[in-house]
């Protein structure tokens, strides 16, 4: 099921009123799913909470759940990604933590200060106040260290398949590194500050490439492979090596 369908990220974010969880057998599993029924066109959204769904008031209960066993791989698999990124290792933020950086590791010092962060060689020094949120603190830091690499990686990308560098944002997507957009330019998960060097450049390749071809086609992959040869490694050591980073 390709990551690319719009039809899964239109639904609207959930209400505050919960819904009744409905069931449905896929490829042996029991899967739960909220259904709304005041939805323009039917469809699906998967995040931490689980499997929802939209649909035209209009709609038979059996196509809806045709639809859903449609796509039963892709829902099993992004279901998946959630337990896993779920059980991922929450790192709190102290003096004397070691957080990856850059494919090696960094030393997180604390001290008294106005809440602000600073890198010194191989130390992120956290000047905070007795309330501060470290964890926040150290995200602010590492999102501008994120920044200050990205940026200038995505300009020398570009301009080698005779493109301009788009705006570039950060995002905290759950599940994706990065994505591409004629509208709004490229965005890139600021996560990707904790990979090396290498697996960072295959990621910045694969949304660079987007800039001439916005589908995932052959074309496109020539276009990867043109800027990163060796993508194909570096794209399993991304899935990899992403599914083990500590949430900060």
């Amino acid at each position: 099921m390709p990551d690319q369908l719009e039809l899964f990220r239109q639904l609207p974010p959930h209400d505050a009123q919960p819904l009744r969880p409905r069931h449905l057998l896929i490829a042996g599993r029991i899967v739960a799913y909220t259904l709304r029924r005041d939805r323009r066109r039917l469809s699906m959204r998967i995040d931490e909470r689980g499997l929802a769904v939209g649909a035209p008031r209009s709609l038979p209960l059996a196509e809806i759940e045709a639809f859903i066993q449609q796509h039963g791989a892709w829902v099993l698999e992004k279901l998946a990604a959630f337990a896993a990124h779920g059980a991922r290792r929450h790192l709190p933020i102290h003096d004397g933590v070691r957080l990856p950086l850059l494919g090696g590791e960094v030393c997180v010092r604390v001290s008294r200060g106005a809440n602000r962060g600073y890198w010194h060689g191989q130390e992120l020094w956290l000047a905070a106040r007795p309330d501060a949120d470290l964890a926040a603190l150290a995200r602010r830091a590492l999102q501008r260290r994120a920044l200050e690499h990205f940026q200038p990686r995505l300009v020398e990308m570009a301009a080698r398949i005779g493109q301009t560098a788009p705006p570039l944002a950060l995002s905290s997507a759950r599940t994706r590194w990065g994505s591409c957009s004629r509208k709004s330019g490229i965005r890139l998960n600021w996560r990707l500050i904790h990979l090396a060097p290498a697996t960072i450049d295959y990621v910045i390749a694969h949304e660079v490439a987007h800039l001439v071809e916005m589908n995932h086609g052959p074309r496109f992959w020539r276009v990867v492979e043109g800027l990163y040869t060796d993508w194909r490694a570096a794209r399993a050591r991304l899935k990899h090596e992403g599914a083990a980073l500590p949430l900060i």
